[in-house]
């Protein structure tokens, strides 16, 4: 596989960029060798800058479910382009944005688009400290909520894996009120309520935690994060950046049946344009400005190609409950596929997953939180990880990302990646 092209870009991109990426897990620090410049994505397929295509099981890291590009999306996004990409007025593409994400998850009551996961998190969380006059929050270890000051406390995705547990630069103010738990433990949680009764502002939670891999919860988990928050008097808000309109339809909310005071949405509801949205209760989002005290503002929030993108899609996903079941058969055959291949060679590995997310876990111990998930062995995985990339697989260069599929992967990807894999599994002596 040839990579001169790549090579020569990141050489370039180094001496301007931090690492010489927008983004620091593209950099491939954790897995070494030299990050592929993308040129084009089409369905289920990445192009590389040297001509190289690879199955993609990134998909923008989730909201590709369609596949990249599909024609409906593209042919309406082209006659919105026509009237012009940013007016920082209200448009009437917001107002059906809002509708229809109201009618598929109806707790969201009242929302904001803002535009970015990140921003969407900060916004929620002082939505949430303003409504209950409280400052403290709880978070869990291995759960990412984006960048913002007061996440940045043994968060997950990129900063799992780069080692680092918070981040220079941040102030110490910044994050004395962040609390830390255990994700699936909820004596963890009561613990912090019992010691700080009537200080906690929210508890905000992956209910997938899908940036330590992808961690499901136990039956009794979210129920019980639902029922302190009510008991102390806390907002329960879900991070479903990830899950959201991904696990299915109505996400997580759906999935789980437990409603949460406040969500946050990400890129898939651009169709993978930079987009983000929190919402919830009306009472608690009518604090927010210019109703309220709450201030948050954005000039391209709403803004109108992300807005037409994301409806485009979202509408068709609403239309067509088939996307679902193939996308969930797909993943299943994937992660059985790798159950049966790691029982064959014995291989020290685990598999987690759930609709159409997974993770292939280099230790052969349950990964349930963020402590069972940092036993796996990034070197392994920085092997397999560059083995299956260099045999057309693109997997996050991490060994703490999920796997997505998309609608326009086909049983033939799959089955390829299942044999490039057996053929990795059966040339490694565990």
């Amino acid at each position: 596989m040839h990579t001169e092209r790549s090579e020569e870009l990141y050489s370039r991109a180094k001496e301007l960029m931090p690492g010489g990426v927008n983004s620091p897990v593209r950099a491939f620090l954790s897995v070494g060798g030299t990050p592929r410049f993308i040129r084009r994505a089409k369905e289920q397929y990445l192009y590389d800058e040297d001509g190289n295509a690879y199955i993609d099981y990134i998909g923008s890291w989730g909201p590709m479910i369609l596949g990249h590009n599909p024609d409906f999306v593209l042919d309406a996004v082209r006659k919105q382009l026509e009237n012009g990409l940013s007016y920082g007025a209200a448009t009437a593409l917001e107002v059906e944005m809002a509708e229809l994400i109201h009618e598929i998850v109806p707790c969201v009551e009242m929302m904001r688009m803002v535009n970015s996961g990140t921003e969407a998190v900060m916004s929620a969380v002082r939505a949430a400290r303003g409504f209950t006059g409280r400052d403290k929050i709880v978070k869990f270890e291995g759960c990412y909520h984006g960048h913002a000051d007061a996440m940045l406390v043994k968060a997950g995705s990129g900063v799992m894996t780069s080692g680092i547990p918070d981040s220079s630069g941040v102030p110490r103010g910044c994050t004395a009120d962040t609390l830390s738990a255990v994700y699936n433990d909820l004596d963890s949680v009561e613990r912090l309520f019992q010691q700080y009764p009537s200080e906690i502002a929210c508890v905000i939670v992956e209910p997938v935690a899908a940036n330590m891999g992808v961690v499901v919860p136990k039956k009794s988990f979210l129920p019980g994060l639902r029922q302190l928050c009510d008991q102390y008097g806390a907002l329960l808000i879900f991070d479903e950046v990830i899950t959201g309109f991904r696990l299915q339809i109505d996400g997580a909310i759906g999935h789980f049946g437990i409603t949460p005071d406040l969500v946050t949405y990400g890129k898939i509801i651009g169709g993978g344009m930079p987009v983000g949205a929190y919402g919830g209760r009306k009472e608690i989002m009518q604090l927010v400005s210019p109703l309220g005290s709450v201030y948050q503002a954005g000039t391209l929030s709403g803004n109108p190609v992300a807005m037409c993108a994301g409806l485009t899609q979202l509408r068709y996903l609403k239309a067509h409950p088939e996307v679902y079941r193939q996308i969930g058969f797909l993943s299943h055959r994937l992660r059985s596929g790798l159950e049966e291949i790691i029982r064959r060679y014995h291989a020290p590995c685990t598999v987690n997953g759930i609709g159409s997310l997974s993770c292939l876990y280099f230790t052969p111990e349950p990964v349930t939180d963020y402590t069972s998930a940092k036993k796996a062995d990034t070197q392994q995985f920085k092997e397999y990880f560059h083995y299956m990339l260099d045999t057309g697989s693109y997997f996050g260069p991490s060994q703490f990302e999920a796997a997505f599929v998309s609608n326009a992967h086909t049983l033939r990807e799959i089955d390829k990646t299942l044999a490039d894999a057996e053929d990795y599994f059966a040339s490694r002596n565990f």
